[in-house]
């Protein structure tokens, strides 16, 4: 008869995105994990297998707790321009405040593994695929209804949103100014400004 399992496998999930999005995958040993987890290492390695695999686990995870989140809120939001400020100006907060020096897990994915790792590369070229659609789609609806300029085409500007605020995550790992900061959001968003 097999064995309940103690824990709740998704919690258990998130405290290993949160473990390898601080370390990243060389920066952390197997005891740093199993101990940030709180798991036996009999009970780690049977559920979630090698430290490989829990990795791109935690990182398909985050593509769908973190990117889905941010794609759902440009989806709903009803004034493109806003909502597109608001996701913006909150990671120039994270990347001011107590997330300062986490960046962003697929990006930093992709600076440490992705030359290396196919299937790591896959994960994050799935993620920057479905961050330029979200904004595609809202572009596009912004631009039809006037929020958003018609000077560049939907899918230009959605390549560059993916690529400010990737380089502002990037930017943030390494003790930002807040005055970069503000500057690069202010003047990105200027460029959507009908």
């Amino acid at each position: 008869m097999a064995r309940t399992k103690e824990f709740n496998e998704d919690e258990v999930l998130d405290k290993a995105v949160d473990l390898f999005w601080f370390k990243g995958y060389n920066g952390i040993s197997s005891q740093e994990i199993v101990d940030g987890l709180g798991l036996s290492r009999s009970s780690l390695y049977d559920t979630y297998g090698d430290k490989r695999t829990l990795f791109i686990k935690a990182l398909k995870r985050y593509r769908i707790r973190e990117t889905g989140a941010m794609i759902a809120f440009l989806d709903n939001a009803p004034d493109v321009m806003q909502g597109i400020k608001i996701i913006f100006q909150t990671s120039g907060r994270e990347c001011l405040g107590e997330k300062s020096g986490m960046g962003c897990f697929v990006v930093n994915s992709r600076i440490e593994l992705a030359a290396h790792d196919n299937e790591i590369a896959e994960i994050v070229r799935e993620s920057r695929e479905a961050m330029e659609k979200g904004f595609f789609r809202a572009l596009e609806r912004g631009q039809k209804a006037g929020q958003i300029t018609s000077n560049q085409s939907a899918r230009a500007l959605s390549y560059f949103l993916v690529n400010n605020l990737w380089g502002l995550k990037t930017y943030g790992k390494a003790g930002p100014e807040r005055i970069v900061i503000e500057d690069t959001i202010r003047v990105m968003l200027s460029v959507l400004e009908p």
